[in-house]
């Protein structure tokens, strides 16, 4: 028996959700011609083809590498990939596995296939990509939008003299223009964006796309121009390809350049002006004289890759009980509610000390987590539910053989009548669905059994244990960065409550892996007992006033 896997894709959402059914039925007609066993199908919806980050490919090689396919069955080669490295990688994924990949169109395919087909699909993507940039350029030295609407700015729809949809024309929102001038005028006056950000929150102003006002879209990027604060269409100046996108090889994603300005496609359009040169000016000397401090040019002189790096224990950890949203750093040395900070959409303004949070976190991993009796009675659960399915697959396992005891008198019935002159068409199809089910049978009974796993008694004391050793090699620099990760790994979420007095914090830990983490990974639960495993444990503490500031 074949065991067949079928993938569908289409790229664009302007084609037709139809597409990917289209695509499955084709491809499950050939399958019933060819005598295959459908066992699974995946898809993807408006994704490129150029991108491996799709769920439905993803998934389709995690069914590659646990064995449960024989054959890939596509409508052709582009849909799993049109790019010519990815292609390559992708054949040369599944020919270790075992795993052909056959096509509607190409039929099954070889290195040859790989080689001209990967040329041929990224030379199509190369020229689509260039008939496009064609057509928006023109566009936009027409005075048109080469895509995406600024704020300030509602689109115009309407149809042209043929009857067709006339893209890229805008005009001015009068209401949303007001909101533009009020930032420009409010920022040349001294208010920081956050500050004006905080503002038009505060009166219910609705931000781009009707969400909040953050102070990064109206600061944005001067050189790249995003940014209120330096989208030159504001003064009646379109500026077009001032940025190029490139995939990351390594990570599959678009990443922005910025190109040459001679490259950048300038049209004048006046009837879009929405400020004047002089507090279009005053906007850009402000600007100058911000990027002239030493302490901003300190900022950015700091290599980008220390900025990213996790350096503390509960970066991207820690939750405000009131919103919802994230703690950011405040200063250096403390953390506060960035929606009340940035936005001022939140009433929990008081901020607290980095290193008292992350402390008090250790010592309720080490000491409020995982108490004994808690840890015991989770033991018994976990054992009742790892012997109720291992009694489950072992009736399923019974069946089973059952089933296939029984297929096999059928056919060895089958045989005697052979033996003994019968035989008519009827009998060899009956014939060749009992062999195959059998064969179908066997495969299953041949499955490895899940390994029995049996938690240790003792596992409170050895979870205290190897925290105690994590807390103490986060003062040692040579083993901080490893210590750090597996901490941050038992660490599900921390909230942050202010109550009338003090802070009050909530740590949620991530049970799986402070299981792992005190049984060294030598055995993960079963999958029946899953649900036993991800659940969360709570400990909570509270601190005195003098831990945290206003």
């Amino acid at each position: 028996m074949t065991r067949v896997a079928i993938y569908a894709r289409f790229s664009s959402q302007m084609q037709r959700d139809a597409s990917i059914d289209d695509q499955m039925r084709l491809c499950r007609e050939r399958a019933e011609r060819e005598g295959w066993t459908v066992v699974d199908a995946y898809s993807d919806r408006a994704v490129s083809g150029a991108s491996m980050l799709r769920p439905g490919l993803q998934a389709l090689f995690n069914a590659t590498q646990e064995g449960r396919v024989d054959l890939i069955l596509a409508e052709a080669l582009d849909r799993l990939s049109r790019d010519q490295a990815d292609i390559a990688a992708i054949f040369k994924r599944l020919n270790f596995a075992g795993v052909c990949i056959v096509t509607l169109a190409e039929g099954e395919i070889s290195e040859l296939h790989v080689g001209l087909k990967g040329t041929m699909n990224q030379l199509f993507l190369k020229d689509l990509a260039d008939k496009t940039r064609r057509g928006l350029r023109g566009r936009v030295e027409l005075g048109r939008s080469g895509g995406g609407n600024s704020y300030g700015y509602d689109v115009v729809r309407r149809l042209g003299p043929d009857g067709q949809p006339v893209t890229g024309e805008r005009v001015i929102n009068a209401a949303e223009a007001e909101i533009v001038r009020r930032v420009l005028h409010d920022f040349t006056e001294g208010h920081s964006p956050k500050a004006i950000a905080r503002r038009l929150n505060a009166e219910g102003i609705p931000g781009p796309r009707g969400k909040l006002w953050r102070d990064t879209a109206i600061r944005g990027h001067r050189v790249r121009g995003t940014g209120l604060l330096n989208n030159e269409l504001y003064i009646g100046r379109l500026v077009w390809n001032r940025l190029r996108y490139i995939k990351d090889p390594e990570t599959g994603r678009r990443v922005s350049r910025l190109n040459d300005p001679s490259k950048w496609i300038i049209a004048e359009v006046p009837e879009l002006r929405i400020v004047g040169d002089e507090l279009w000016e005053a906007v850009k000397q402000r600007q100058g004289e911000i990027e002239a401090d030493p302490r901003v040019k300190a900022i950015k002189q700091t290599k980008f890759w220390e900025k990213r790096r996790k350096k503390h224990l509960l970066t991207g950890l820690v939750f405000c009980s009131n919103c919802g949203g994230p703690l950011a750093t405040v200063g250096r040395d403390y953390l506060a509610c960035s929606a009340a900070r940035k936005l001022g959409t939140c009433t929990h303004r008081q901020s607290i000390r980095r290193n008292v949070l992350e402390d008090a976190v250790l010592d309720l991993l080490r000491q409020r987590l995982m108490q004994p009796d808690a840890v015991a009675a989770f033991i018994k659960s976990f054992n009742e539910a790892a012997n109720a399915e291992a009694g489950t697959e072992e009736a399923a396992r019974t069946r089973l053989q059952s089933e296939r005891d029984k297929a096999a008198r059928k056919l060895n019935g089958f045989y005697d009548a052979i033996a003994e002159g019968i035989r008519t068409p009827g009998l060899q199809t009956r014939l060749e669905e009992l062999e195959a089910q059998i064969a179908e049978l066997d495969a299953k009974l041949f499955e490895p059994k899940p390994s029995s796993v049996r938690l240790q008694p003792n596992l409170s004391q050895l979870y205290r244990s190897k925290v105690a050793d994590l807390a103490q090699a986060l003062s040692d620099p040579s083993i901080r960065t490893g210590a750090l990760e597996i901490i941050r790994g038992l660490i599900e979420r921390v909230t942050v409550e202010h109550p009338n007095e003090g802070v009050q914090i909530e740590l949620e830990g991530a049970l799986a892996a402070m299981i792992g983490l005190a049984q060294n990974e030598q055995s993960r639960p079963k999958a029946a007992c899953s649900a036993l495993c991800s659940t969360k444990v709570v400990a909570g503490a509270g601190f005195e006033p003098a831990t945290f500031r206003l």
